[in-house]
């Protein structure tokens, strides 16, 4: 398929060709998407996968790219990212987001209609969409705390609206990631509450947050799922691994959960690093520690 057909058959959306995704990544790094769109609405991201069906072209759909590596051969097919989706209302006791929304803004307009419930969110940098997604948490708050309906289009192209159920909520897990819906709006149903208090709730969480953890170099956030029984920085410093560098990837001096990217660090760098900390902890405590950030995309086929 040539780019002006492409281009032609949707000329208000901005679409590249053989986009470098690190330039989205929250890690930097990252091949190219050979089709990157950006849908505005949700008509625009349904007309769009319905042309890639028509196309047999493949189609994945990321959003702010916070817990993401793509390997370095980048993305086949069509890659959509949503946040130019990202309208925020609120209706009563109810925040309805849309998917490209950013978590953060999303609980600061909780915050400025004085409703509660969804202050854990406060630092997490990852779009609604997103957070759905893996059901995303933080601070002893999850995501299916608070998500009553969301808003899908399944891989057909029908829109569907699922109930808290049929989300299917486990850890960093929802039914989404089973049956490939792509995610368009989500609704939180919150308590009212003293905006002042929750505005303190949220600014000292942020706080903890930063004291912790890396906000300052390039990364995919939490790497793995905390294991049963464990703590993952725990373990990881316990191993020596904490300042390990492969590449230009290393463990964080500040926080062994997660890996940084402080010299030019490419996904294989991340991906070797984080098979290396797997491999270690297995030998030295019977761990398996399973990846959290999601891991998408084609190795890169040059030496």
């Amino acid at each position: 398929m040539m780019m002006e057909e492409i281009t032609a058959a949707f000329p208000a959306i901005e679409i590249l060709r053989n986009e470098p995704l690190a330039h989205y990544t929250h890690t930097l790094t990252g091949g190219p998407a050979d089709y990157l769109a950006f849908p505005t609405n949700i008509q625009e991201t349904k007309s769009l996968l319905a042309y890639a069906n028509q196309e047999k072209l493949p189609v994945t759909v990321i959003g702010n790219a916070s817990n993401l590596i793509v390997r370095d051969g980048g993305i086949r097919g069509l890659v959509m990212i949503l946040t130019k989706m990202n309208t925020i209302t609120a209706d009563g006791n109810t925040v309805t987001a849309e998917a490209g929304a950013a978590m953060i803004k999303t609980t600061q307009v909780a915050q400025a209609h004085a409703l509660s419930g969804v202050e854990f969110a406060a630092g997490i940098p990852g779009s609604v969409g997103g957070a759905v997604f893996m059901n995303a948490g933080a601070y002893g708050g999850e995501i299916s705390e608070v998500v009553t309906a969301a808003e899908v289009l399944t891989p057909e192209g029908e829109i569907r609206t699922l109930n808290a159920e049929e989300l299917d909520f486990g850890y960093r897990h929802s039914s989404v990631q089973d049956y490939h819906d792509i995610i368009l709006t989500a609704t939180f149903s919150l308590k009212p509450g003293d905006g002042q208090a929750i505005q303190a709730q949220m600014d000292d969480l942020n706080a903890r947050r930063a004291a912790k953890q890396p906000l300052d170099l390039p990364s995919c956030g939490s790497v793995f799922k905390r294991p049963t029984g464990h703590y993952t920085g725990q373990l990881i410093q316990e191993a020596g691994l904490q300042g390990k560098q492969l590449g230009g990837a290393q463990v964080s001096t500040k926080h062994a959960g997660f890996i940084v990217n402080i010299d030019h660090a490419t996904a294989t760098d991340y991906l070797n690093l984080i098979h290396h900390i797997q491999e270690v902890i297995w030998q030295e405590d019977q761990v398996h520690l399973e990846t959290e950030v999601r891991i998408i995309g084609e190795e890169s086929t040059s030496k």
